[in-house]
């Protein structure tokens, strides 16, 4: 066990699924890299397609990549890039019950999170404003609005902004249109800078600016 303070995966899905019961969707993620066999990967698939094959409550699969710093297992134990590719495209072939499978940018870089469109994942997920988790561990790759709609067209796809219940907000099939400035921003978190301060580099833009 690596998180012990954390419920069990047996409690998370019977959470779920009265969570689901009572109307809340919500999305399902895989931490990999942590030393997991690639059975345990696929008992992990399993038990969320089983629960979805019940409820149908989960609108989205995010798989992402364990990062090394500031924890106890050091990168003792992490998946390469081609088996987050490989495994986007199994959850893709299993996960038929779920919608959407979303590349994990923020983890495996943006490179890598445009090549997960060619392996299934339909869902790149967004520009945070500031993200906590993973940047804390190392993860330091930031993106925009502008750089994220070319990622997708020039990997062959329509950029679309999307709602968190995956309605299309705008659809961004015409280049023409799209937006000229890159004022979203993402950033990771103060917490992440050594020191604790945030760099000066990850200001927030004022949109006035």
């Amino acid at each position: 066990m690596i998180a012990p303070l954390k419920e069990s995966g047996e409690r998370w899905l019977e959470i779920m699924e009265i969570a689901h019961g009572l109307g809340v969707e919500s999305t399902s993620t895989m931490l990999m890299g942590t030393g997991e066999t690639n059975a345990e990967r696929i008992e992990h698939l399993r038990m969320i397609r089983d629960l979805q094959d019940r409820t149908g409550g989960f609108r989205a699969f995010i798989p992402y990549t364990y990062q090394p710093e500031n924890n106890h297992l050091k990168g003792r134990t992490q998946a390469t890039l081609f088996e987050y590719l490989r495994l986007i495209a199994v959850a893709r072939l299993f996960l038929d019950n779920i919608a959407h499978i979303q590349g994990s940018w923020l983890t495996v870089g943006k490179e890598m999170g445009q090549l997960t469109l060619h392996y299934g994942a339909d869902d790149l997920g967004s520009v945070m404003l500031e993200e906590n988790v993973v940047s804390s561990a190392g993860a330091r790759h930031r993106s925009n609005r502008m750089e994220l709609i070319n990622l997708i067209r020039s990997a062959g796809r329509v950029p679309a902004q999307r709602s968190t219940t995956y309605e299309h907000l705008v659809i961004h099939d015409d280049p023409a249109d799209d937006p000229v400035d890159d004022k979203v921003v993402s950033h990771i978190a103060s917490t992440a800078i050594p020191g604790g301060t945030a760099h000066p580099e990850l200001k927030l833009l004022n949109a006035a600016d």
